[in-house]
């Protein structure tokens, strides 16, 4: 190409910038910049300039990047929105809030108006810097500069009130959210459960439980779990197991993660005191018994000091073919260590010693 007297335009030149910077070939993506800067002809922009940006604060690398915006200022480019964007949103992550205040600074003083997702973007470093009273003011400001508010300024606002324990603003949010003809959705429905059981309050917790469902979305499964757990430690088997039958009749039944908490609950909590009546209804339920079930179980008993229990459930993850582990060997040891039989924990750590273990 360049034998023929071609070369390629600067659109192509930055394209390819970004797609070797977004891949982490930043080295080449900045090789082929310092090119187009010696070949002669149109200089690079602020395209070419931000496509490298991109991929450096993707990768994390700020200092390069502070280098590359000073190579910017020399060569006489100016900032564009699009560079002002990029550095505010990896300062936020980064947690380096002098620097995101400057960016915004420098956004005021140029007449650069902040968007949704530059919103979003401060919403999220408030956030994480304890500055959730801001939020507040957050929304006044947006609808006086006629920012549309979205699902994901809702979301990241509900998240930062409930991680405060501002849980009357949360919902107030999440009430005007609604109100605005906004739809929740998975994450929103997520934040609402998780910092509202975290308190304690599982009434509200389940109250959105069942909201998200009727709109015909499933939570996290771990938010699952730890709603479950939750009614477990209250003694609210009736509750369990109407919740868990639900899940179970939604689709939830393959879950191996719920059903190894329920494994632990039971354990913990005496419905099965027995590691064979266990593992059988499990069975019945026509579970594929994995290592991390079988894990979790031993630790239910492991940590009442059931060594016998403990030991059973060794002896049925063998007869399902299923090679004993690490993790396994660990809790036996502890069981034993607990229970004072220091012989067999001895026995046991020699085992490991002398096997090659597979993980969890």
């Amino acid at each position: 190409m360049y034998a023929a007297g071609m070369r390629a335009s600067n659109a192509a030149y930055a394209r390819l910038i970004r797609s070797l910077a977004r891949a982490g070939r930043t080295l080449e993506a900045e090789a082929l910049l310092l090119e187009l800067r010696h070949l002669g002809g149109p200089l690079p922009d602020a395209a070419h300039y931000n496509a490298l940006l991109e991929g450096l604060l993707a990768r994390a690398h700020l200092r390069l990047a502070d280098c590359l915006l000073l190579q910017m200022a020399d060569d006489g480019v100016p900032r564009n929105r699009r560079t002002y964007m990029l550095l505010l949103d990896a300062y936020a992550r980064a947690g380096r809030l002098e620097d995101s205040w400057w960016v915004l600074g420098e956004m005021k003083r140029r007449g650069i108006r902040l968007g949704t997702t530059g919103y979003s973007t401060l919403v999220r470093l408030y956030r994480d810097n304890g500055m959730w009273k801001k939020a507040t003011d957050l929304v006044m400001e947006m609808q006086e500069v006629g920012v549309e508010l979205d699902v994901k300024i809702y979301n990241g606002l509900i998240d930062t009130f409930g991680k405060y324990g501002q849980l009357a603003d949360a919902r107030r949010v999440f009430e005007k959210m609604r109100a605005e003809g906004i739809k929740p959705d998975i994450a929103t429905w997520n934040a609402l459960i998780r910092w509202h059981r975290r308190v304690g309050n599982m009434k509200r917790a389940l109250r959105y439980f069942a909201a998200m469902q009727e709109e015909g979305m499933y939570p996290d499964p771990k938010i699952f779990i730890t709603i479950i757990s939750r009614l477990g430690e209250q003694g609210k088997w009736d509750e369990l197991k109407r919740l868990f039958d639900k899940m179970r009749n939604r689709g939830f039944k393959d879950s191996g993660a719920v059903y190894a908490v329920l494994v632990d609950i039971y354990g913990q909590y005496g419905l099965f005191r027995d590691a064979h009546e266990c593992v059988a209804a499990l069975k019945a339920e026509k579970l594929r018994l994995t290592p991390s079930i079988f894990c979790v179980l031993a630790t239910a008993y492991a940590q009442q000091g059931l060594c016998e229990q403990t030991v059973s459930v060794l002896q049925l993850m063998e007869a399902e073919g299923i090679e004993p582990n690490l993790v396994m060997l660990n809790l036996l040891i502890n069981a034993f260590s607990t229970a004072g039989r220091h012989l067999e924990a001895l026995a046991v750590f020699q085992h490991i010693k002398d096997s090659v273990c597979t993980f969890c």
